[in-house]
């Protein structure tokens, strides 16, 4: 049986397992301060139940994930065939001393262990962050070989605009 999008179970699949695996970037989407949409780019660490996305405290990304928690995440790979992981969820913000160790991981799986040197450095500076912890409440994947935009099948995909 085919798991509906908006189920968690999605998280299991194959397809989100390469994609939260993968070094490519995440987009966080979030409503700004002015009430207009952002799209940030950022390297994430996922713990098994959690994206988690570090950043530098004081930012107006906090103030406003803080003020607006509701957020959706791609992470995506162009192909082909493409392959897209959705996530939806609220963003939790939490200060910590120091560098996230989320941030240590993100920079050595993205950059490898050559980066913890350049962390090491910016951790001596007494850089402050924050962990955005975002909890998955839904799913979705499209791989456009088994999974379309809108459902279907391939044939109903490539009917599309004709």
């Amino acid at each position: 049986m085919t798991l509906p999008q908006g189920d968690l179970g999605l998280l299991d699949t194959d397809l989100a397992q390469k994609l939260l695996g993968s070094t490519e970037l995440a987009r966080l989407a979030y409503v700004a301060h002015d009430g207009t949409p952002r799209v940030f780019p950022m390297l994430f660490h996922w713990n098994g139940e959690e994206i988690v996305f570090a950043t530098f405290t004081g930012t107006a990304k906090l103030k406003a994930l803080t003020a607006r928690p509701d957020v959706a995440v791609t992470i995506d790979r162009a192909g082909p065939p493409p392959e897209v992981l959705l996530l939806r969820g609220r963003a939790e913000v939490i200060e910590v001393d120091g560098l996230a160790p989320e941030y240590r991981w993100a920079q050595e799986r993205y950059n490898g262990p050559e980066a913890l040197k350049a962390v090491d450095e910016l951790e001596a500076t007494g850089a402050r962050m924050a962990r955005i912890v975002v909890r998955p409440t839904w799913v979705g994947t499209f791989d456009f070989v088994t999974r379309f935009p809108g459902g279907g099948t391939a044939e109903d995909f490539a009917q599309r605009g004709q």
